[in-house]
């Protein structure tokens, strides 16, 4: 059952990714360019997603409980630390020279476009180093 809730919650989000423009670089390239051919559609598609997002956890964690897993696995961390914030501006400059992010680049693949396979590859690749290094840098105190 678990399967088959996340195969279908992957297909709305992949529609949905593809449906608001997400997927296509160009239209996220032209919504960075603010000072030029700047297009301000993809306010309304992360301003929609915020509201539905801010609706939906409240409606959710109001629940005893989730319906497939034991628990609601919520962040803990609430801490700004180095590592977020370098990721965080890593993701930015990466989204921003490429016109993708991860979640846009995945339903994307099915374009069948180089470019989008070289940014997932690049992506796995940055996952895999980020772990790696992960085991040669100690952990932050708690």
């Amino acid at each position: 059952m678990r399967l088959i809730v996340s195969y279908f919650v992957g297909l709305v989000f992949g529609i949905g990714i593809s449906l608001s423009g997400m997927a296509n670089p160009a239209k996220v390239l032209n919504f960075f360019d603010v000072f030029g051919t700047w297009d301000p559609s993809l306010a309304f598609v992360m301003g929609g997603a915020l509201i539905v997002t801010f609706v939906g956890y409240r409606y959710v964690l109001r629940r005893p409980g989730p319906m497939l897993e034991a628990r609601f696995m919520l962040p803990t961390k609430t801490d700004l630390d180095a590592r977020l914030i370098g990721g965080s501006a890593l993701f930015g400059v990466g989204w921003g020279i490429a016109g993708f992010c991860p979640g846009g680049a995945l339903p994307a693949l099915g374009t069948l476009m180089p470019d989008v396979f070289v940014f997932v590859a690049s992506v796995a690749a940055g996952i895999w180093i980020a772990r790696a290094l992960q085991t040669f840098t100690p952990a932050p105190a708690a």
